[in-house]
């Protein structure tokens, strides 16, 4: 027990700080209520500042080096001490080292979209997300105004500030720049100089600086996003007349080698091959008359449709419309009838097909009279 109120009693005449964390920002000396002795000494080390408080008042501020604590290095705890020359007697002050390194990888992020006006989408809501850097660059006001007698004080506990600068700060910007969501990829290196540079202005009062700041992703709404898909989609297909020819073509060649489609898949390959048909004999012609190459071609006979009838679950056909025409006459075709023919998009009434509705309305003349 003697022997710890002997190293209690022992006055402080080192006093340094190594910082094994990453996010320390300011940490207090823990003095444990011993007196400093004059002359100790101090060790500032490089990226630290050490900061003295006595009786709450901020006194002297030392930069990198070893100090020998005397009055000639402290001249505004001797003004405020009113210490002589021959001052030797231990003294007590709250000491905080003050970390001046960059805390890099700091995130920050639109909590909410930001509403803009954009020359391609018109009004538009965005979101962006990034990281940036703060570093203390005043020691003594950053100490005044923001830490005050926290013990240590970390990144956490001013980050949350500063992200909200850096959104409002990005908003402003944004909305001013005039440039294009489309093309806001390509300036993402500006726009960050830009609100790091405002930024700074702000925090500076709190003895802060914002040496970087990287927008690393603005993205649109996830229906503008889709919109946006297609569109660029629509822009890889290039002709979309030949595109939907193509599709055709492949839904019927795979409907044609179905064997389970029954009488669709019969008349979808009974209708590929007319369409092959037709082509073959156009390139037949082309081959035997060169001379005409230079002629445009006429065009060639639309391909009649053929039908297919869905009666009691099960299917018939195909019909051609004039075979319809004879199933209206006697009665075995009606309005409500299901049809269907390649291209169409499900099955549908006979009388809801613009084609074969005209067969109910053309009667018949009366029969001749009786002779």
């Amino acid at each position: 027990m003697a022997i710890m109120d002997f190293l209690k009693g022992q006055f402080i005449d080192v006093i340094e700080w190594t910082d094994d964390s990453r996010d320390t920002m300011v940490y207090r000396f823990e003095r444990y209520g011993h007196e400093i002795k004059y002359g100790a000494k101090l060790t500032v080390r490089e990226g630290q500042v050490a900061v003295f408080i006595h009786e709450g008042q901020l006194a002297d501020v030392f930069t990198p080096g070893l100090y020998m604590l005397e009055t000639n290095n402290m001249p505004i705890m001797t003004s405020l001490q009113h210490w002589d020359h021959g001052f030797s007697s231990p003294f007590k002050s709250e000491i905080y080292f003050v970390n001046t390194n960059r805390f890099t990888d700091l995130k920050w992020g639109t909590k909410n979209p930001i509403m803009i006006r954009d020359s391609d989408f018109g009004p538009t809501r965005i979101r962006a997300f990034g990281t940036y850097t703060v570093k203390v660059k005043d020691a003594g006001l950053f100490m005044t105004e923001i830490v005050g007698t926290d013990g240590e004080f970390t990144t956490d506990e001013v980050t949350h500030q500063i992200r909200n600068i850096i959104v409002q700060q990005f908003s402003q910007a944004v909305a001013g720049s005039g440039i294009p969501v489309l093309d806001m990829a390509a300036n993402t290196g500006q726009m960050g100089d830009l609100v790091a540079e405002r930024i700074s202005e702000t925090i500076s009062s709190y003895g802060l600086t914002l040496p970087e700041l990287y927008i690393e992703n603005i993205s649109l709404p996830p229906a503008v996003e889709e919109a946006l898909d297609k569109r660029t989609s629509m822009g890889v297909v290039g002709d979309l007349n030949k595109y939907t020819q193509f599709q055709t073509a492949e839904a019927m060649r795979a409907a044609a080698e179905n064997p389970g489609g029954g009488g669709m898949g019969e008349g979808l390959g009974m209708g590929m091959g007319m369409a092959m048909a037709q082509g073959f004999a156009n390139n037949m012609g082309g081959q035997q008359q060169p001379h005409q190459a230079a002629h445009a071609a006429p065009p060639p006979p639309p391909v009649e449709h053929v039908w297919h009838v869905a009666e009691n679950g099960a299917t018939k056909g195909p019909f051609s419309k004039a075979d319809l025409g004879r199933m209206v006459a006697d009665g075995s075709l009606s309005r409500e009838t299901m049809v269907w023919t390649a291209g169409q998009d499900g099955w549908m009434k006979a009388d809801d097909v613009t084609e074969l509705a005209q067969l109910f309305t053309v009667m018949p003349p009366p029969p001749p009279p009786p002779m």
